[in-house]
């Protein structure tokens, strides 16, 4: 993959994840949906999704810089 797209899917899933992590937005999908009974098993999904996306971000910026 190129570096910016890289970048960009770094940036913009590290964004979509900690607003579903952070802020209701997830939950009141789900509850809308009608499966609320998952929303105690999103910690274990949104949070290695956060850090794979974190992690992704730092790697597109460490190949840029080289």
């Amino acid at each position: 993959m190129k570096e910016h797209t890289l970048l960009r899917l770094g940036v913009v899933g590290s964004i979509i994840v900690a607003l579903c992590c952070f802020t209701p937005i997830l939950v009141v999908l789900i509850a809308a949906v009608g499966l609320s009974a998952i929303t105690g098993y999103l910690d274990y999904v949104l949070l290695p999704a956060l850090l794979f996306f974190i992690g992704l971000t730092i790697y597109a910026f460490w190949r840029r810089k080289n």
